[in-house]
Parts: C-alpha cells; sequence; structure tokens
C-alpha cells in the first residue's frame, strides 16, 4: 500500500519544448481567427493581407501567450518535480506579462500577470471546470437518481433522536409526551386537543 502511494507521487518529466510548440500554433491559429475578424470589421477596405499588416500583432499575442504559458507551466512542474496549481499561476503570469508587453508600462505587465495569475490559478485549484466535478460516465442515469433519491432519506426516528423534538420537527405521540411533561412539571392538566377539522 506504501509503494502504491509513493508510486502515486513520483513526478514524470515532461517535455516542455514539445508542449510550447503544440500551444503556440494552437493559440497562433486562434490569434489569425481572431485578426481575421478584426480584418473584417475593419472601416476601410485593407484587402486579405490586411490579416497580416494591420492587425498582425493580435496573431503574435495570442501564439506568444500560448507558447509561454505552457511553457513555463511545463518548465515549472519539471523543477519542481510536482504538478499543482503553483505552475498554473506562473505560466498565467508570464503569460499576462506578455499582454502586458503591448502597453509598453510596468504597471501593465505586473497587472495583467497577476491578473492572468490569479483567474487561471483559481480555475485550476477548482477542478479545471465551470460545470463542477466531474461525473462517473459509466453510471446509469437510473442509478445515479436512485443514489441520491437514497442519499438523503434518513428515518424520521433518526432525525429526531439526532436534533429532538421541537422547531416544527414531532415524533408519534408528541401531544401525549407534551402533556406528561407539562403535568409532572408544573402540575397542570393539559386537555387533549382535536385534530382539526379541515
Amino acid at each position: 500500500m506504501a509503494s502504491q502511494q509513493a508510486e502515486e507521487k513520483t513526478y514524470h518529466p515532461q517535455d516542455a519544448i514539445d508542449a510550447a510548440f503544440k500551444s503556440t500554433a494552437l493559440t497562433g491559429g486562434f490569434g489569425l481567427f481572431a485578426s481575421a475578424v478584426q480584418n473584417t470589421l475593419a472601416k476601410q477596405n485593407v484587402g486579405p493581407l490586411g490579416i497580416l499588416t494591420r492587425s498582425g500583432g493580435t496573431i503574435a499575442a495570442f501564439a506568444a501567450m500560448g507558447g509561454t504559458y505552457s511553457f513555463v507551466r511545463t518548465a515549472s512542474a519539471n523543477l519542481r518535480e510536482q504538478d499543482d496549481t503553483w505552475n498554473t499561476a506562473l505560466g498565467g503570469f508570464f503569460a499576462g506579462s506578455i499582454l502586458g508587453l503591448r502597453a509598453r508600462t510596468f504597471p501593465s505587465v505586473f497587472g495583467y500577470g497577476t491578473a492572468l495569475a490569479v483567474t487561471l490559478a483559481a480555475f485550476e485549484y477548482t477542478g479545471g471546470t465551470l460545470w463542477g466535478k466531474n461525473k462517473d460516465q459509466n453510471l446509469d442515469k437510473y442509478e445515479q437518481l436512485e443514489k441520491l433519491r437514497k442519499n438523503y432519506r434518513t428515518p424520521a426516528e433518526e432525525t429526531i433522536a439526532q436534533l429532538g423534538e421541537g422547531r416544527g420537527i414531532y415524533g408519534p405521540g408528541y401531544a401525549e409526551r407534551r402533556r406528561e411533561r407539562i403535568k409532572e412539571a408544573y402540575g397542570i392538566d393539559v386537555p387533549a386537543t382535536p385534530p382539526p377539522a379541515s
């Protein structure tokens, strides 16, 4: 069992250069698409080469950010020998700094880097998805609903034993027990109330 846990914690190094090239190509493609959209929405007719001449900086920024993020994240994981949220934060900081370089001021470099680092680290820390925990795809829908139904159903006796009676939680025979407690404590006979007519 201890060797199995040690094997799970062992870090396997990854190729940072390969990850950077793949991410550069992918985000460069997104940058090319964004540049084409910018070129299309231009008020003056710039022609098809306007993708490269007029808004080519968008392609370069997207490609540089993606490549830098992947390289720094993977290199940091390799150096630290841990794959955790800090690697994502470091990668996000350097990628955001590249976005801030376009403004040519130190506060924008630091601010964009910090903003992207915090955003990506929070996203990674919460499981890397906006839709919550990954669901088991092999589980049948009926079994899943049955499991949820049984998960929250507890016997009333158990609930009353844990919480006690009162505050809207009353077990069978509560009225009789209440009359007996009042009779013992105060010596007052409480009449039995008939059930409501409605």
